[in-house]
């Protein structure tokens, strides 16, 4: 925002680390690692949704991948390996993870197969309140 640039503005470079809201972070390997900080910037432009069951929020939002049993919608031609949102049935976003099926292979299996993996969540706020910057 405006008025958190005319804040920033009246430190001086040296002191100044960041400014606004913090993405993810680089791993060693210089990889990007999306942080759930920037889910509320994600989720209304995400293309690939999934909906969990209420019965798998709270196993999702401790942090465990999204299994069929737990799934309660995919968005159409989801690719294998594609980033997507998770969301709750009530259209509140919970977290983002890659689909580790298609939309098809969902179709066909195992009730207690992975088709989620998870990568970040709401819950890590409370998990992860020390470290998380």
């Amino acid at each position: 925002s405006e008025k958190l640039l005319k804040v920033a503005a009246s430190i001086p470079r040296d002191n100044l680390v960041a400014l606004g809201t913090c993405f993810g972070k680089f791993t060693k390997s210089q990889k990007f690692r999306l942080s759930v900080t920037a889910l509320d910037f994600l989720a209304p432009y995400a293309k690939y949704k999934v909906w969990v069951k209420p019965g798998s929020e709270q196993s999702f939002l401790y942090g465990n991948h999204v299994l069929k049993s737990g799934l309660g919608r995919i968005t159409e031609n989801t690719a294998q390996y594609q980033g997507v949102v998770v969301y709750s049935m009530a259209d509140i976003p919970l977290g983002f993870g890659v689909a580790a099926k298609s939309t098809q292979e969902c179709r066909k299996v195992d009730p207690m197969a992975i088709v989620v993996f998870h990568q970040a969540d709401v819950g890590e706020y409370v998990r992860n309140e020390d470290t998380l910057t």
